[in-house]
């Protein structure tokens, strides 16, 4: 009976006592009501002293009862809170107080000890807003509130310290523990961006090296750090927010149970007004039929039911967001378990996201290294992607030799570039660049080679000698085939690879990784009609992108989920989930995760519409009375929590999470 959207309800019971006022009073009212029944006994007493003990237990145990179903009531609706205080002022009117009083009190001791229970999960979220610091070290040397930071200030971080807000790195270089916003388990090197021209703006663009988060611990080096996002804005505060607007998210469990008590209550109220006129049809006197009529009406209220879903839902994802995984709501949490296919975008997903050297292939007489080096020495001077992924990756093979001088840098748009070394022209280009020569024979098969196998071949020619190939490739991610294995023994069926990339490459990163299909030479909204035919075959699917380019397809598949979602507004808005972390071992894990708080709903339902299902006969034959109901009722209602409450501390099977 815990907080719904429907209804608005927060029970965040607050009073004389602070937010522990809810449970103080039902201490009280149990109190009253063991004075009470103890005096009950002293013959001596007269009877209205008991009694009055009585109405005080009535007062304190039923004083957030009333009060939560008047706010009801005033909104045209009839809750379990009403149905309580209806059962309780029967006991009264029958003169059975202490019965009534029995009732208010294990009510809203089990209101009181519920929310204290699922506040537990509520911590476990609230615990993030305290990792931000609450003030920042200027450059200039003055100390101020992190609320009052704008974005272009310049802040110091100094070592072992908390990162106070989003930013980009200016200055220094460290190794950063991000776990509080993705999970990650070690740390992070980060290190400056060499552009003095950078603007705030421009952060969501960068490499996540030159960027740290607010919440964050600096390692052991100093940081100068732009601030990009104001406290408010930052990566932590719209996570927290998205995950507390996750809560009220409607999953089908939750709506199959808002639907039952839709007519369930009503229903009850129907019931038990008929059982009140039972001894017009059977030979009792009044009094027993509407005492029956009150047993019912406790054992009938549906509290276990009401908070099966969202107490496991609320633990779900606040077990997900510890690990860096945010999930929007019980929806997505639940479907996610259900998939039996999965769609991936190639670039940055299931591969690193930037052309690595893959493969040096001299000819002609050319050694590797002078090969290399002459590669180097030109695409040094140029700004193209391949170029620079090439020069980056060949330092580590050349161990800083000497590299010849070059000149007369030339571009061939979309093919290639060329330039003098000394008296030699040196033209380095794809295979469309020759495509007017007769390429050797050798030179053409190696091309060909290197093709079938995803790469992007650069062939370098000095003067009229072919001297070599290069090729790069981007390459799978390194944690990509385990990862698609794991999801195979989850049970997905199916794994399909989306891309733009031909179908050459997407071939061979399916080879690589492990992915059953692989669709390259699709346009945007190629992959949008992809996942619609998709979700025809298999009914259920999910889209796993960068949230950018994809936001499309996502927004058509049953599950859309972000990669490398931290520190990106459009990927934390398009996706129902999203993996904080660049860490695509993330995704079985939540997997698993959803499987597991399924499982746990299902064993609510099960047992809180199994509990009234017993307690309603027994109490309308009158094998048991409002008491025993009353206990059974409520040791339901926190059993039903408690069981949620598991997904809190649920390990996941590669113990990495």
């Amino acid at each position: 009976m815990e907080q719904h959207s429907k209804q608005g309800h927060s029970h965040a019971h607050g009073g004389i006592f602070g937010h522990n006022t809810e449970l103080i009073f039902s201490i009280i009212c149990g109190i009253c009501l063991g004075i009470g029944f103890g005096l009950h006994f002293i013959e001596t007493l007269p009877a209205v002293v008991p009694l009055i003990c009585y109405i005080a237990a009535y007062f304190f145990g039923g004083f957030f009862t009333a009060k939560e179903a008047v706010t009801a009531i005033g909104k045209g609706e009839f809750e379990i809170d009403f149905l309580m205080l209806v059962a309780a002022a029967g006991a009264g009117i029958l003169g059975d107080w202490a019965e009534g009083a029995l009732l208010l009190s294990l009510f809203s001791l089990g209101h009181a000890l519920e929310h204290y229970a699922m506040g537990k999960a509520k911590r476990s979220i609230a615990a993030l807003a305290e990792l931000t610091p609450k003030t920042a070290l200027l450059k200039s040397g003055q100390e101020v509130d992190v609320e009052t930071l704008k974005t272009g200030d310049i802040i110091l971080i100094k070592p072992d310290t908390k990162i106070p807000a989003d930013g980009i790195i200016i200055a220094g270089n460290s190794s950063v523990n991000q776990a509080p916003i993705t999970g990650e388990s070690i740390p992070v090197e980060k290190q400056a961006l060499a552009d003095p021209q950078i603007t705030p703006e421009k952060a969501d663009k960068l490499e996540a090296r030159y960027r740290v988060f607010a919440g964050t611990i600096n390692g052991n080096g100093s940081l100068e750090v732009m601030v990009s996002r104001l406290s408010s804005g930052s990566t932590i505060a719209r996570l927290i927010k998205l995950v507390n607007e996750a809560q009220s998210g409607k999953s089908p469990s939750q709506r199959f149970t808002d639907k039952v008590q839709q007519y369930y209550v009503p229903a009850v109220l129907i019931l038990v007004t008929a059982l009140c006129f039972a001894f017009l049809v059977i030979d009792e006197p009044f009094s027993k039929s509407f005492y029956r009529a009150m047993s019912v009406l406790v054992a009938a209220s549906p509290c276990a039911l009401a908070i099966a879903t969202p107490s496991a839902v609320l633990s779900g994802v606040a077990r997900a967001a510890r690990s860096g995984v945010l999930i929007k709501g019980g929806r997505p949490l639940e479907d996610l378990g259900t998939l039996t296919a999965l769609a991936f975008d190639k670039t940055g997903t299931l591969t690193e996201g930037r052309p690595k050297l893959t493969n040096i292939i001299s000819l002609n007489g050319a050694s590797e290294e002078e090969l290399l080096q002459l590669t180097v020495a030109v695409e040094s001077l140029s700004d193209h992607p391949l170029g620079k992924a090439i020069v980056k990756d060949s330092k580590t093979r050349l161990h800083n030799a000497v590299l010849p001088a070059v000149s007369d840098l030339r571009s061939i748009a979309g093919k290639g570039i060329s330039a003098k070394a000394g008296n030699d022209t040196i033209v380095i280009g794809n295979p469309a660049l020759f495509e007017k020569e007769q390429l050797p024979q050798e030179l053409a098969e190696k091309v060909a080679r290197l093709q079938e196998s995803g790469n992007t071949s650069m062939i370098v020619r000095r003067n009229e000698d072919y001297i070599g190939l290069i090729a790069v490739m981007d390459t799978p991610r390194e944690e990509a085939r385990q990862v698609l294995q794991e999801l195979r023994a989850a049970g997905i069926r199916r794994m399909i690879m989306l891309t733009g990339d031909n179908q050459q490459v997407a071939d061979a990163v399916a080879a690589q990784t492990g992915l059953t299909e692989a669709w390259g030479d699709l346009l945007p909204e190629e992959k949008v009609a992809a996942i619609k035919k998709l979700k025809q075959d298999e009914n259920k699917v999910a889209m796993i992108g960068d949230g950018v380019n994809d936001a499309p397809a996502m927004a058509n598949s049953t599950v859309g989920i972000a990669m490398g979602a931290a520190g990106s507004d459009v990927a934390l808005e398009t996706a129902d989930i999203a993996l904080m972390g660049d860490k695509l071992s993330l995704l079985p894990f939540a997997i698993r995760l959803s499987r597991q708080a399924k499982s746990i709903i299902r064993q609510n339902l099960v047992f809180s519409l199994g509990m009234v299902a017993v307690l309603i006969p027994l109490t309308m034959l009158g094998i048991a009375s409002i008491g025993p109901a009353i206990i059974a009722h409520e040791g339901s209602t926190l059993l039903v929590v408690f069981n949620a409450l598991r997904l809190l501390v649920y390990k996941d099977q590669s113990g990495k999470n």
